[in-house]
């Protein structure tokens, strides 16, 4: 090893010997930012693994294993008609309504399978920010005018990002698509028929288990009743996998009948039959061969590449900005000083900082009310919908884990510069 690496090497040690020389503790800000950040994972762990990412990373390692290369390149590939690609991508996001966070494992795994970064750009962007729940609230919290701003600004957004990734690594995506183009190509898979059905039930449970509580109208209905839903989406995967994927009905009855029980016993908690039964589902596939233990290989590989980037940035979020109401190192009256009136500096500021900021599906919107009767205006307010939503330091280094630092940084920049420069403009329209 050359001796500019091994000096490379002993200044990260010294700086890390100087950190923790003079590491803080026993500050009250310091121990309490440590502790805002510990809550934070837990909290994650507890509301958000199990419910969010496992189904999403199951859903991705099955689109590694019985989406054709050939059937994605021709839908959201390089080549692919834009109007196609682009739109089927945007509307994505409508459907899902997941996290910064969950939307990665899918997107990684349709871009492993050769979508363009342009279209695989616009679904990373619009799986969290084109939700149509968050969407509707923030217009009957926040005003109208910003819930309207917010929806175009979002589908807008996933386009045009979309489009300028696309251009930006136009040279290294057509080397990339030659690259899956030259590939042998890959044996039949699932009739698209049970393709789709397979896809839809993995969705529902998705889609319902994290269904946000809401008070109006069939919103409300779908709350109320969401277990029983994302029940249904279950049982009907649980008919697919014995049917088509020759999982023996015996040990799937007995997985359903301990998943059932669970559910009689614990009414108040159902993450326990939910964690019960990803369990169980684990277990049938490990013990398949063939297309049943590729599943679980990909759906692994997911979990390694993106799992330790997403806790390590979880971490790092909460240290420095806390838990969403709470406070990390950074004071939040700097934060809050920060957004009034309609600046660029402001409009920018909101977008940067709602950029590494975490927020679950829907907690942005009482944050802003806060900051918004703190006196944050209105321009600030819509930069950190478009841009916090959408973005988090975990995802950020998930992304770069799955892109490379180019193109990750690439996109990151769009989204928060979009965001700071359509807030500025909504300022000065609404002013």
């Amino acid at each position: 090893m050359s001796l500019r690496e091994e000096w490379k090497k002993l200044a990260f040690f010294i700086g890390v010997f100087i950190a923790a020389y003079f590491m803080p503790v026993g500050s009250a800000r310091f121990d309490n930012a440590v502790l805002e950040a510990c809550s934070l994972l837990r909290w994650y762990a507890r509301e958000h693994v199990l419910l969010c990412l496992v189904p999403a990373f199951f859903i991705a390692g099955a689109i590694a294993v019985f989406i054709s290369q050939a059937s994605v390149m021709k839908y959201l590939g390089t080549g692919a008609n834009k109007v196609l690609a682009y739109g089927v991508a945007s509307v994505s996001g409508s459907v899902l309504a997941v996290c910064s966070c969950t939307v990665l494992p899918l997107f990684a795994g349709i871009y492993k399978m050769g979508a363009g970064l342009g279209p695989a750009s616009a679904f990373l962007y619009s799986g969290p920010a084109i939700n149509v729940l968050a969407i509707l609230l923030t217009a009957v919290v926040l005003g109208p005018e910003l819930g309207l701003a917010r929806a175009v600004g979002a589908v807008g957004f996933s386009i045009v990002i979309g489009l300028l990734m696309a251009f930006f690594f136009r040279n290294e995506e057509q080397a990339r698509a030659d690259m899956k183009i030259a590939m042998p190509a890959e044996g039949q898979g699932l009739p698209l028929w049970q393709t789709i059905l397979y896809f839809a039930a993995m969705v529902g449970i998705l889609v319902f288990a994290n269904w946000g509580e809401s008070a109006r109208g069939a919103f409300a209905f779908i709350y109320q009743n969401k277990w029983v839903f994302t029940s249904l989406f279950a049982l009907g995967l649980a008919v697919i996998l014995v049917r088509w994927f020759r999982i023996k009905s015996g040990c799937m009855a007995l997985a359903a009948a301990a998943v059932a029980g669970l559910a009689l016993v614990f009414p108040a908690s159902p993450v326990i039959p939910f964690t019960a039964g990803v369990i169980a589902l684990v277990l049938l596939l490990a013990r398949g061969s063939g297309d049943q233990r590729d599943w679980l290989e990909q759906t692994w590989g997911f979990i390694r590449l993106i799992v330790p980037l997403l806790f390590a940035g979880i971490l790092v979020t909460g240290f420095l900005l806390g838990r969403p109401g709470e406070t990390g190192i950074i004071p939040p009256g700097w934060i809050a000083g920060s957004v009034g009136g309609n600046s660029l500096a402001a409009n920018f500021f909101a977008s940067f900082v709602g950029a590494f900021m975490y927020f679950a599906t829907l907690t942005e919107i009482p944050i802003l009310q806060g900051l918004l009767g703190s006196g944050m205006g209105k321009g600030p307010a819509l930069a950190l919908l478009l841009a916090g939503p959408a973005l988090s330091l975990p995802s950020m280094l998930a992304i770069r884990g799955i892109l490379g630092t180019k193109k990750a940084a690439a996109f990151v920049a769009l989204v928060i510069i979009m965001s700071t420069l359509t807030g500025w403009i909504f300022g000065i329209v609404t002013a």
